[in-house]
């Protein structure tokens, strides 16, 4: 009599049980729910060696200063690119003793990089001048940047980042000391490239 009194309590109780169990809903698993809920702003960027915590450099690499790109180097750079002109690889080419056929101008860092590029000067064994290239230093070696074929060049920096090139304007009929005029023309880094943004003639004498 005492154990069908007690079997109706037992049941109750254990649909309380059960009830209880599925209190929070649906069966869903809560983990970690004393933990604070994350905030949907964004946090501020912190460098932890996977990604760059300022903007990354314009630079073409590591810092290589123009005077350690030899003559040698840009020679043997100039004459191995298809894209210059061939009388200036040809020349270059026969050139054994380099200062004979390439010197220094200004460095300049035109494109705004942070590491000056060389201007090099390309001229003949008797020393008259027929062209330039600006020179990038760059892990692998000296890449050209811009290049110019015109005679007796004078290559000069401005205070404003442009180049001021003069060259002289040879007819058939003049002698290496006397040219018929001269151009002046202002150059500029420009949306990647040199680009002319004035240009003078002037007649001689």
């Amino acid at each position: 009599m005492r154990a069908r009194r007690l079997l109706p309590a037992a049941l109750v109780l254990a649909g309380l049980v059960v009830l209880s169990g599925c209190a929070n809903g649906g069966g869903l698993r809560v983990e970690g729910a004393d933990t604070p809920a994350t905030s949907a702003a964004p946090s501020p960027s912190v460098n932890r060696g996977f990604a760059p915590s300022t903007p990354p450099s314009t630079t073409l690499g590591p810092r290589i200063s123009a005077e350690a790109m030899s003559l040698t180097e840009i020679r043997d750079s100039l004459r191995n690119d298809s894209q210059v002109d061939a009388y200036f690889r040809k020349l270059l080419a026969r050139c054994t003793v380099i200062a004979r056929c390439l010197t220094r101008g200004p460095a300049v860092d035109m494109m705004k990089t942070g590491q000056p590029q060389q201007v090099v000067l390309i001229h003949t064994l008797d020393n008259f001048v027929v062209g330039a290239a600006l020179m990038a230093a760059t892990p692998t070696g000296p890449r050209r940047v811009w290049s110019l074929k015109a005679d007796q060049l004078k290559i000069s920096p401005t205070r404003q980042g442009e180049l001021v090139v003069e060259a002289k304007i040879f007819t058939v009929d003049d002698a290496p000391c006397c040219p018929s005029g001269s151009t002046v023309q202002v150059y500029r880094w420009v949306g990647g490239r040199m680009t002319t943004v004035s240009s003078q003639i002037q007649e001689g004498d």
